[in-house]
């Protein structure tokens, strides 16, 4: 029996991938997806690839949470995707944005914790976390506690979440993200690569902008410098590209550079997947999320020591050999973290909450037919 599964998604960051890859992976699973947009509309190339996955995509128009002004423009669009879920005879619901569960559902809620206010604060700071944020985090607290389910993409930040929000780790299923990108291969060359959201502090693109500096390659950056709240990024050495897409994106890591993310904060890092799965080598910052996912197909480096950075991205970028056979190896654990092994571990959790029997798998965790 078909069950009907609402879930929220965003496009203007990772969610948008983690939604569409999940989506396609669940073909044939007995779940039929539909996409509740959330904040900006999809664009024409977002729409084509929604239809190319299986889903329905549905533009709500209304406000992400971390986007809204206070805690009743958060509370009024729970309020409408609570009404959507009915009037679309979901059966189960999945927020990618756990505050968005502090009302109540007519159907079992997912809440999936992909970030959060509060976890990003207490990574970057030592200070008590601001008024302007506390409501915020208070309102993802009330959601997490009132979700009937909630999954993590780490075990590091799954214990991060529960810790923050005074929640029992054992509530918190882990859920690895997954990707399923056909990388191409174009000669290698000697440089270093970096990508996200540069003008976020959690990021920590300075210390690789200091690393750059003692460096004898260039180091690219891909993503945004500034921010919706005014931050801004500025480089000095750091070789800044803009925005680019998936295919400008495939088109760097397919020469496969070094990769490098000194992240402070780091739920999970669709980024490092990608550049893994690609065959680059790894230069990492040492924090739980990446020792757990990418431990012993990685040079770990402190987030702070750009010395460290630039002589590990040195070393590798000056030998070929030991650059393409530590990107094997990364490529070889990237194919752990892929959509079908994804989309098991959801289901796992779906089936629980309709109480459906499980469905057979096969040994790759595929769905048997």
């Amino acid at each position: 029996m078909t069950a009907r599964l609402l879930m929220t998604v965003d496009t203007v960051g990772g969610v948008w991938q983690y939604a569409t890859e999940l989506t396609a992976a669940l073909a044939g699973s007995g779940y039929q997806v539909e996409l509740a947009v959330i904040g900006p509309p999809a664009d024409a190339a977002q729409r084509m690839h929604a239809r190319a996955v299986g889903a329905t995509l549905i533009d709500t128009g209304l406000a992400l949470d971390w986007l809204s002004a206070d805690e009743p423009m958060v509370v009024a669009t729970a309020t409408a995707i609570a009404r959507l879920a009915q009037q679309r005879g979901a059966d189960l619901v999945q927020l990618n944005q756990p505050a968005f569960a502090v009302v109540p559902f007519a159907m079992p809620v997912v809440a999936v914790a992909h970030s959060c206010v509060a976890t990003w604060w207490a990574a970057n700071s030592e200070a008590p976390l601001p008024a302007d944020l506390a409501w915020q985090a208070l309102l993802t607290a009330r959601g997490l506690a009132r979700a009937n389910a909630v999954v993590s993409p780490s075990a590091a930040f799954a214990a991060a979440t529960a810790s923050a929000h005074a929640l029992a780790r054992d509530r918190v299923t882990v859920v690895h993200n997954g990707r399923s990108l056909r990388p191409r291969h174009a000669p290698p060359q000697d440089f270093a690569f970096t990508a996200g959201r540069l003008w976020d502090r959690g990021k920590n693109a300075a210390t690789l902008d200091r690393a750059a500096a003692r460096l004898a390659v260039p180091f690219q950056a891909a993503g945004p410098c500034s921010g919706p709240h005014g931050e801004t990024m500025a480089f000095e050495h750091l070789v800044p590209l803009g925005q680019l897409g998936e295919r400008g994106i495939a088109d760097i890591l397919a020469t496969r550079p070094v990769f490098a993310s000194a992240a402070r904060y780091e739920p999970f890092g669709l980024a490092v997947l990608e550049a893994a799965l690609a065959g680059c080598a790894l230069v990492l910052s040492d924090i739980p999320t990446f020792r757990e996912l990418w431990d012993g197909a990685a040079v770990f480096i402190d987030p702070d020591d750009a010395d460290g950075f630039a002589e590990a991205i040195g070393i590798l970028t000056a030998d070929g050999s030991l650059r393409l056979g530590n990107g094997a190896r990364a490529r070889e654990r990237a194919a752990a973290y892929g959509p079908t092994a994804m989309a098991a571990g959801m289901i796992t959790v779906y089936d629980r909450l309709l109480d459906r029997p499980a469905l057979p798998m096969t040994p790759t965790g595929q769905v048997a037919a």
